[in-house]
């Protein structure tokens, strides 16, 4: 990319050549060599194109998780969290053995027992995470070390939609006291593919852990 200096102000392609205007100064860059049709169709493209198929369904996948958690996440204060939480649903979608490269899927890798652990290890900017001190055992939540009854605990529970990018979720919100197990009724079938995301929080309001279980 070039600036010029010239008498005639021209804008649009000449020859290989494109000219335009960049903030307020006149701009000449050559045609990118890029080639819709040869994309979709050379074979020398195939790698690109599935990176590049992966990589949306990635994106729409953490984008339909996110909304569902979106009044929680915000208060992780984490101006890239965007980011960090894209390359968790790729780190996820890359532990997909079944099927080919190309249409490996964020679904298949959560059904693995590393894409859970990776689901359950990632942290919410500064927000302590959830584990170990909860986990979900046949529609039973137990808790572990807690040591005050003065929090309160939200379960949002989610049945993903993994072909359509839609995320059925309920929210169950209730005390929490070191040691205790509470019995979930979410309405989902015991047979559902679920994940289960919880925060506490103070009397306050104030968010002191958060992440899924």
């Amino acid at each position: 990319m070039a600036t010029y200096e010239s008498i005639i102000k021209i804008k649009g392609a000449v020859g290989d050549l494109v000219f335009y205007t960049l903030n307020g100064k006149n701009v000449v860059r050559k045609k990118s060599g890029f080639n819709k049709t040869a994309f979709t169709k050379n074979p020398s493209y195939e790698k690109v194109r599935q990176n590049s198929t992966e990589f949306g369904h990635c994106s729409r996948m953490g984008k339909a998780l996110r909304s569902c958690l979106s009044s929680y996440i915000k208060e992780a204060g984490d101006p890239l969290l965007y980011q960090k939480f894209a390359r968790l649903m790729t780190s996820v979608k890359d532990l997909d053995l079944t099927s080919e490269r190309g249409k490996r899927t964020v679904g298949n890798g959560l059904k693995t027992e590393q894409g859970k652990k990776l689901l359950k290890e990632f942290q919410f900017g500064n927000v302590k995470n959830i584990v170990p001190e909860v986990r979900i055992e046949a529609q039973t939540l137990y808790t572990n070390h807690y040591h005050t009854v003065t929090n309160n605990i939200t379960l949002v529970i989610i049945k993903p939609d993994f072909e359509n990018y839609r995320m059925e979720f309920v929210e169950e919100t209730f005390p929490l006291a070191s040691g205790q197990s509470v019995s979930l009724e979410p309405g989902f079938s015991k047979d559902d593919f679920l994940l289960y995301f919880m925060v506490i929080k103070k009397e306050d309001g104030s968010i002191t852990h958060m992440g899924f279980i």
